[in-house]
């Protein structure tokens, strides 16, 4: 009984220890399970990130295709709403668009990102081919503009001529001899002047001169030709009384205007006059075509000054019954207003259809209120100059 008692006791510790160990093996295989779980999904998660990838570059590529021309038929309100109406509109016409055309197509892709990433899914295919047939579209009327302002530029110059050409008679030579009135500050004193108009219809020259008292107050020449413009300038000289001569070039080559007294230069296009010859290019208007004196009308004719040279809106301003020392005749009234602020002269002109449309008065007014009047007294003609003067 004392041995049995005491064998006992043994027993236990070699029963915790197998428990032990069986805990351990027990524990040791679920920790290698759970670690062969663990260790799977991490090769598994490489593939989705791959497609991720992929599916994200396909999306980045397609919406700049497809936002040139969403023209697919359907698939969302949306869609046709935003896209076509911004896009359709350059395509459809020529140049009027073409400035709006770079401002929605750089536009495009930044805005609807999501909605393009869904319509170039839905059919890739289709969204390319429109993409190239854009820029042809887009890049003609960029070169089609520049023509079209060429063509009209080209069409303009060539009117004028042809209208001239055929409404132009210079009136023949004469010898004009005025009654002088002129008022210098606030003073008023007479004298005499005269104008000579000389051409063979090839050449011309104007020779004036106006003088008060014992003293010439201006003396004036124009010359040059009579071409499909009329009344063609190539030298005015002017002399007013204690300043010096001054002298206008028309050139022939090249074509432009310049001046004694200034730098300045201007284009020659043919139609410019000076302010002599404008007097007879007036009157070779008129009787080369008298419908285009009309009261109220504008006509605007480059004339070249002393130092400069601008466009003259010469207003007709209507036929009037006047006395002169030639006599009472009508005559066809034209004003030319200088320019708002500048110093330059009024310039009144009176054209008598029954006398050749010569210039029977004449009426320079400067900004004070000066002035010099010149009135016909007598209308003598002239031969016309010899053949060895023409060009």
């Amino acid at each position: 009984m004392t041995k049995s008692a005491h064998s006992a006791p043994p027993a236990q510790p070699k029963r915790w220890l197998a428990l032990l160990l069986a805990s351990v093996l027990l524990h040791g295989m679920v920790l290698n399970l759970t670690g062969w779980r663990i260790g799977i999904p991490a090769p598994a998660a490489l593939p989705p990130s791959h497609n991720v990838i992929t599916a994200h570059l396909r999306l980045r590529q397609t919406p700049k295709l497809t936002s040139a021309t969403p023209v697919s038929p359907s698939h969302t309100v949306q869609r046709p709403v935003t896209r076509p109406k911004s896009k359709h509109a350059p395509t459809t016409r020529s140049a009027a668009p073409s400035p709006n055309a770079p401002t929605i197509t750089t536009m495009a892709p930044e805005t609807p990102t999501a909605k393009d990433q869904i319509d170039s899914m839905a059919d890739p295919g289709s969204s390319i081919e429109p993409a190239v047939a854009l820029t042809p579209d887009v890049a003609p009327p960029v070169s089609a503009a520049p023509d079209a302002k060429t063509e009209s530029v080209v069409a303009s110059d060539a009117k004028p001529a042809a209208a001239l050409q055929q409404a132009i008679d210079p009136p023949p030579p004469v010898l004009m001899k005025y009654e002088v009135q002129s008022k210098k500050e606030g003073k008023a004193v007479y004298g005499s002047g005269k104008i000579a108009w000389n051409t063979d219809g090839h050449v011309y020259t104007v020779n004036g001169e106006a003088s008060v008292l014992f003293f010439t107050v201006l003396e004036f020449r124009s010359e040059g030709a009579i071409d499909s413009f009329g009344v063609s300038p190539q030298l005015y000289s002017e002399k007013r009384f204690r300043k010096s001569a001054t002298n206008t070039h028309f050139q022939r080559e090249p074509k432009i205007i310049s001046f004694s007294a200034s730098t300045l230069t201007y284009p020659r296009q043919g139609g410019e006059q000076d302010r002599a010859s404008i007097v007879w290019q007036l009157a070779a208007l008129g009787r080369g075509d008298s419908s285009r004196f009309v009261p109220d009308v504008q006509i605007e004719v480059m004339v070249a000054g002393v130092r400069d040279a601008e466009a003259w809106p010469i207003r007709v301003v209507g036929l009037e019954q006047i006395q002169i020392p030639a006599g009472q005749m009508e005559a066809w009234h034209l004003v030319r207003q200088p320019r708002p602020g500048s110093f330059d002269q009024k310039i009144d002109i009176w054209l008598a259809p029954q006398k050749q449309w010569y210039p029977v008065r004449l009426r320079y007014t400067e900004n004070n209120g000066d002035y010099l009047d010149m009135a016909a007294s007598a209308i003598e003609p002239i031969a016309p100059p010899s053949t060895k003067s023409q060009e």
